[in-house]
């Protein structure tokens, strides 16, 4: 089971952090990502982290300001948010596998927490 975490308002240029936490230790062998949806779009991509957290993989739109993370010691991933814009605004959602050879395929995710709600006012 994911819990995420952090969400909130934040004005444009902010930042947020959100947590990701799992029910056991076993999530220390997942493969941890970040996906966000907005209201009568797709929900896509964000953030990917190996679970060691030696590879990490970001969206274009959010390389430079989104940081994946993960303290497997705490059962719990990380995804830092600064330099918020409007367009950020969604519900974020973890989720995890055991592997995946493209981070950004949602349907081989087999766990997937109920999402924090972002709101970035301009």
């Amino acid at each position: 089971q994911l819990v995420e975490s952090g969400g909130g308002v934040v004005q444009a240029g902010g930042s947020l952090r959100l947590s990701c936490g799992a029910s056991d230790a076993s999530f220390n062998s997942l493969v941890m990502s970040w996906f966000r949806q907005v209201p009568g779009k797709e929900r896509e991509f964000v953030a990917g982290i190996s679970w060691r957290g030696f590879e990490e993989y970001y969206r274009n739109s959010v390389k430079g300001r989104f940081y994946i993370s993960r303290d497997n010691a705490k059962n719990t991933g990380y995804l830092q948010m600064n330099n918020l814009r409007p367009e950020d605004t969604a519900v974020y959602y973890c989720a995890a596998t055991r592997s995946v050879s493209d981070f950004q395929v949602q349907t081989r995710y087999d766990y997937w927490g109920k999402g924090t709600l972002v709101t970035v006012s301009s």
